[in-house]
Order: C-alpha cells, then structure tokens, then sequence
C-alpha cells in the first residue's frame, strides 16, 4: 500500500493505494483531480479531511483488507461527521452499492471507469447528505488524460491500454477493467515528450496486457518502443505485465536495439503444467514459454526475467505443481512474485470442482518460494565484483538510515543498496557502483560511487523538492514535498 500525503489551509486529503502499477497511477491521477479542486493532503500523522481508497480486486483478502480499515473509519466518521470517506477502484467496481450497504458511513463509491467523477461526487454527497455511488461500465475518460500530481520528479507512469481481452478462468480484472481500449500513439509519445521537458529520465508503459498493443491495428507495441529510443533525454523504458500469447519476436527485436529500452522484461508464467495452463486459458504450453525467454537471452544475455506463478489452482496435481518446478529451475528467474490461488466471484475458476486444500497449498507455495529464491539467489551471486549503473531513488531503501547506504535501480530492474557517504549523485541522477555482495531479492555495493552522470532528473528533483509557495498540479513534474 502507498500513501499520498500533503498540507496546506484548504481541505486535506489522504490516498490510500492498493495493488497494481496501474492503481498507482491511477492515484496519482486521483490526487491531481482532488489538487485541482482545492484539496491538499495531510500531513504525515494528520487526520485529513477526505480519505479515498484506491482498491484492488485481485486476490481475496482485498475484500477483508478493505472492510476493515472502514471498520476502523467508523469512530472517527461518528466524531466528525464532516470527515468525507470515498472508495473507488477495482473492489468498488465489483461491489458496488454493496460497499455502502456493509458500511454506511462511506460518502462516495466511485470505479475504474470513471475516476475523473469524483471531486463532484463528493461536492454532491456533501450538498445532498447522502451517499453517492456511481459506477460505470465504459470508460469515460482515459485516465492519462486527467490531472496528476506525481510522485516522483524523474520517473513516471505512462499508460498505453486498458482494459484486457483475455479470458483467463481466474482473473477478475477484465470484467472490472472492461475490453482493451488503446490511446493513439501520438498521445503516448506527446505525454512521454512532455514529461522528459520537466524532467523525468525514466518511464514505465502500463497497461493490463501492454504487449498486445496495436492502435488501428497497424501501430504495434515493438513500434511503440522504437520510437520511444527516439526521445532525446529519455534514458530509461521499462514496461510491465506482457502476456506471453502476444510476446511476439519483433518486441525481442526493439527491445536489444532500443537502446533506452531497459533490459527486463516480467513474463507471467502462472504454471508450469500444460494441463493447469490449459484449464486457466492461458493459450501457450511450458514449451513455447521456454522458446520465448531461450530467445529474449539469445538477444539480450543479460536480461533479468522475472514472473508471477499462482500455486493451487483447482484441480492441480502434485505432478503439476513438480512441472512448475521444472520450469522454474529452466527459467532462471531474477525474481518471482508467487500467490496461493485465490477465488474470485465471477470467475469461471472459482467454481470449478476439485479445490486444492489449503494445506496443500500452502505447503506447496514455501516449497515454490524457497526454489525461486534460491535461483535467484544463485543469478544475483552471477553478478558480485560487476559494475552496475543506478537510477538513484528516493525512499526504496526502507533500511537506508541504518546502514548508511543509498538506493536505487539497475537498468536490469534489480535493487541496488549502495554507499555514496557524501551524497555526491542526487535522486534522479545516474551513479556506477560496483556489486560486492548478493541476496535474493537485491544487491550490495560498498565500494563506493566509481562515477556519477548528473540528469535532468536529478535537477527535477532539486527543483520539486525546493520550497514553494503554492502546490501545482501538472501533467508532468510532481509537486514532490517533505515532511
């Protein structure tokens, strides 16, 4: 979960954020609208004035996550009954008006089609006395087309798509999300312009399924990223969330020759079992997964390739889950993001006969994490007494104070904790360090900078985080505040 936090004499607001990349930016597009409106947020330890979550959908315990910390909303809503409480998101687009009928002292319930609503949904809960529940079944605005206040001065978010035409038996985001609708790439390639103007050296393309982009059916995604090599001053790209059905060659092809195209790429594999696959709907076999990472470390032999695999999908097998072991151990991962199958309503998964104990599951999910840890492990260990170029971070390092190190990101993706006593780079600025030692989820470099490239991003951030006398809220450069 992230936060949004802010002050200033007007109303305060708080966002709460739960889930995906595209949660995330979608807050930042929330706190844009509310800036907009005259809201500020809190400061850190402030009760604001409007606290909004942001939802996900995904796995089941959102649903407890979320009623729960309305539960405890509740006493505070019953001491100041001007306190406006607004729940949007995935969860809110599955729910809906259940969402008031469970806790009545929500104010607005908002979805994922129409985030731009809800400055005037809460004006009109606050006018009427009532709550407000309007949810959508198209999307009525591109998100990236709203306001946004970013976090961050020298990376953004950029979204391609929404939306996904898949049909995977155990995802919800397509009925939540709705069919794949693709913004033109002249609007992608003018916000990604505008936002290197400001500043920001490095970008994410989002999008449920960003691979099968194909604006008018002729502008693909491996077009999308050549002419994004083909921004001055944009150092770094990333994507997230390929599905492996569109991971076509031409995309292997601009990523090894684009060169501000990162090399890391997260491929899905959800199961190594051709059977589970099957039953998901996920339209490739652990062979034709296997060609295509064979043929991304044919192009790109450095490349970090990481997944997300679920265990326990109904019907699963011992000899399935040992398949998705096989594979792992083929793979190589540098990371893995791993989940016990989880039910969703709706679903055709969640009704299929033949559940696997949560036991069960549970004992093969430590089995999987100890693997896919050990791997990458053993690939991170590849990389001690290696030279590593760092996109300097801000706050990544949740033990930066204790250890006296900074942090930041390889062009790989990897997280890098590294020394750098004297503050010589600044966030957004670009240092050379070198690996010294490796753990399973980052590595450690104590000998120092080697050599340190000031960017725009790095006088971004010295100009957001300067004091100003009034918040902005701008397509691009955030208004990034301390406490």
């Amino acid at each position: 979960m992230s936060r949004t936090l802010v002050t200033t004499m007007s109303r305060t607001y708080e966002v709460r954020t739960y889930g995906c990349q595209m949660n995330v930016h979608d807050s930042e597009r929330l706190a844009g609208l509310l800036e907009g409106a005259g809201y500020a947020a809190a400061d850190e330890g402030q009760t604001p004035d409007l606290i909004v979550f942001n939802t996900c959908a995904v796995r089941e315990n959102a649903d407890n996550r979320l009623y729960g910390n309305l539960g405890h909303l509740r006493p505070l809503k019953q001491a100041n009954p001007d306190l406006q409480i607004a729940v949007g998101g995935c969860l809110a687009q599955k729910d809906k008006a259940v969402i008031v009928d469970r806790a009545p002292w929500v104010d607005v319930v908002f979805g994922t089609h129409n985030l731009g609503s809800l400055p005037d949904l809460l004006d009109r809960a606050r006018i009427r006395q009532e709550a407000q529940v309007e949810i959508l079944e198209q999307l009525a605005e591109f998100p990236s087309n709203l306001p946004t206040r970013r976090e961050s001065a020298f990376s953004g978010w950029v979204a391609i798509s929404v939306g996904c035409n898949n049909t995977c038996t155990f995802c919800i985001v397509p009925s939540l999300r709705g069919k794949e609708q693709d913004r033109t790439p002249d609007e992608i390639l003018a916000e990604i312009e505008t936002l290197v103007a400001e500043g920001v050296v490095e970008i994410t393309l989002l999008g449920q399924n960003v691979n099968a982009y194909r604006h008018g059916g002729e502008h693909g995604f491996a077009d999308l990223l050549r002419a994004c090599g083909d921004i001055n001053g944009l150092r770094r790209v990333r994507f997230t969330s390929p599905h492996p059905r569109d991971f076509t060659d031409d995309v292997i092809e601009a990523m090894a020759t684009t060169a501000n195209v990162m090399p890391q790429l997260h491929m899905p594999l959800q199961s190594g079992s051709d059977e589970v696959l099957k039953a998901m709907r996920r339209s490739y076999r652990a062979q034709r997964y296997l060609g295509i990472l064979d043929r991304v470390r044919e192009a790109m032999p450095h490349a970090a390739i990481t997944t997300d695999i679920i265990v326990g999908f109904p019907g699963e097998t011992e000899q399935d889950f040992q398949a998705t072991l096989d594979v792992a151990r083929q793979a190589r991962f540098s990371g893995a993001y791993t989940f016990q199958y989880s039910p969703r309503p709706g679903t055709p998964a969640a009704t299929y006969p033949d559940q696997v104990p949560k036991a069960v599951v549970q004992q093969r999910y430590e089995r999987l994490v100890e693997l896919v840890d050990d791997i990458a492990w053993q690939e991170n260990k590849k990389l001690v007494g290696t030279d590593v170029q760092v996109l300097v971070s801000v706050g990544e390092g949740r033990k930066d104070g204790a250890t006296h190190r900074r942090t930041g990101r390889a062009r790989d993706g990897r997280l890098v904790h590294f020394l750098d006593p004297e503050h010589v780079a600044r966030p957004g600025d670009l240092v050379t360090t070198r690996v010294t030692y490796a753990a399973p989820h980052h590595l450690v470099a104590d000998e120092g900078v080697l050599s340190v490239e000031p960017t725009a991003g790095g006088d971004a951030y010295v100009a957001a985080t300067a004091p100003q006398s009034a918040p902005e809220v701008l397509l691009g450069l955030p208004v990034v505040r301390t406490s």
